[in-house]
């Protein structure tokens, strides 16, 4: 019995498929649906996968706990007109009052809140320097950085090579250097660089390590706003300040003498501040902010943002576009389901001589709902096939020509498939029972 229906199926295959070729253009029109709708699918997973990876990578980046400060050196100009105009109020009144100082933000700060904030698990101050580095022949500018060990913690940065600064190389500002990756490849391409001296800016600073390559997309990097880290050389804090920041002495005419420019306002140009628990961000933000500004004089010249929280808010923007666009791709799979239906409810009205003749010789309800059925099945599956490498090829231009990061998944591909075969088989039932419950010999008559 197994036999039997096996091989009536196989012929029913058979005779749906010479069916299909005998009818090329319009299988091929009918199957122009799923084959738009399979591809828009893939293309549009692709996409909100790959942005979903591109906002995991950045708040890799931010750290999922960590709080952002960085210095406000100048004063919008409403917050000006509004100064000038309290003042003149006050001349007026005989209440001129002398404007507030701050020195803005300083070492002191990063350890008064790692001291005073019990939230705080870790800080790390940054000291940003524009330098010439030069090592023998070679000469590039660069950001030279002072740093403390808890930065790479929490940039989630590793050593490839060397050691880290210890205590008294932090302690002392001695004249040590970690490299970046990048800066390794440009002043160091077939030589070790551990132990080497480099000169950056006036100083000669000592190689003792090399960090690990850290790629980050041009697009990730202008919408954080941050640096290459590869491209840093990085030096400790204190080294930083005594060094390049406010220096005791300087060269003026190959010849040391004393530094009497006043030290800048702010001493540090971002601090980062790690949490114990993300769900104590916006308070510990707050807390942060008040204990700053009591700090400061009540001088706001600092702005505290949480980087983590800002990610979500865009990946959840770029969720909501991702399921429109699905949406509109599923209802293109829908229509083609619909296309396809209409396309074989008029073929079954121009196959009645077919239908009559097939069942006239012996053939059963079943086979002739079997052979509508093939038929469209059949063109599901090769407008699915077509769809998805539609859609794969879509996505590799959108990565490649709108700079658009796009991740294609296994399970992108067989979802799409899926899809496709259902909506042959469930568009294809009706037309197929129809086809079925038409009397021979009326379709023998009429045909």
């Amino acid at each position: 019995m197994q036999q039997l229906w096996g091989t009536r199926n196989s012929n029913n295959l058979r005779i749906a498929l010479d069916s299909l070729v005998a009818n090329r253009l319009r299988s091929f029109l009918t199957a122009l649906g799923i084959i738009f709708g399979v591809g828009a699918v893939i293309a549009m997973l692709a996409i909100g996968r790959g942005a979903k990876e591109e906002i995991m990578n950045q708040m890799k980046l931010v750290g999922v706990n960590n709080i952002v400060i960085k210095p406000v050196t100048e004063k919008k100009e409403n917050e000006e007109k509004e100064g000038t105009d309290d003042a003149e109020e006050k001349k007026t009144n005989g209440q001129e009052k002398k404007a507030k100082f701050s020195k803005g933000l300083t070492l002191a700060d990063a350890h008064s809140i790692l001291k005073m904030v019990p939230t705080v698990e870790a800080i790390s101050a940054e000291m940003i320097l524009d330098q010439d580095i030069i090592y023998k022949s070679k000469s590039k500018k660069l950001k030279t950085v002072g740093v403390e060990p808890s930065f790479f913690q929490l940039n989630n940065i590793g050593l490839s090579e060397g050691r880290m600064f210890n205590a008294e190389q932090l302690s002392k500002g001695e004249g040590v250097c970690i490299i970046g990756a990048g800066v390794k490849r440009k002043f160091f391409l077939s030589e070790d660089p551990i132990g080497k001296d480099i000169k950056c800016g006036q100083q000669w600073l000592r190689v003792i390590g090399v960090t690990d390559e850290k790629l980050i997309s041009s697009a990730t990097k202008e919408n954080l706003g941050i640096r290459d880290y590869n491209m840093d050389v990085y030096i400790p804090i204190q080294t930083a300040v005594l060094r390049y920041r406010n220096p005791a002495f300087r060269i003026s005419e190959n010849r040391w003498e004393r530094n009497t420019n006043p030290p800048p306002v702010h001493q540090l140009d971002q601090l980062i501040v790690k949490v114990r628990d993300p769900e104590q961000l916006t308070e510990s933000a707050g807390i942060i902010s008040r204990m700053l500004k009591r700090r400061h004089s009540d001088v706001e010249d600092f702005e505290v943002s949480i980087p983590e929280q800002l990610l979500k808010q865009q990946q959840k923007t770029k969720d909501v576009f991702n399921i429109v666009l699905s949406a509109i791709a599923g209802i293109s799979l829908l229509v083609g389901g619909i296309g396809i239906m209409n396309i074989m409810l008029a073929s079954v009205l121009e196959r009645t001589k077919e239908i009559g003749i097939r069942m006239a010789l012996g053939a059963q309800k079943t086979d002739i709902v079997m052979q509508f059925l093939f038929e469209a099945v059949l063109i599901s599956l090769c407008g699915g096939i077509i769809g998805i490498l539609l859609g794969v090829a879509g996505a590799y231009f959108v990565d490649k020509v709108a700079d658009i990061k796009t991740i294609i998944s296994a399970i992108s591909i067989l979802l799409s498939f899926v899809l496709a075969s259902s909506v042959g088989l469930i568009f294809g039932i009706s037309p197929a029972r129809k086809a079925a419950n038409q009397n021979p010999i009326e379709c023998l008559r009429h045909a």
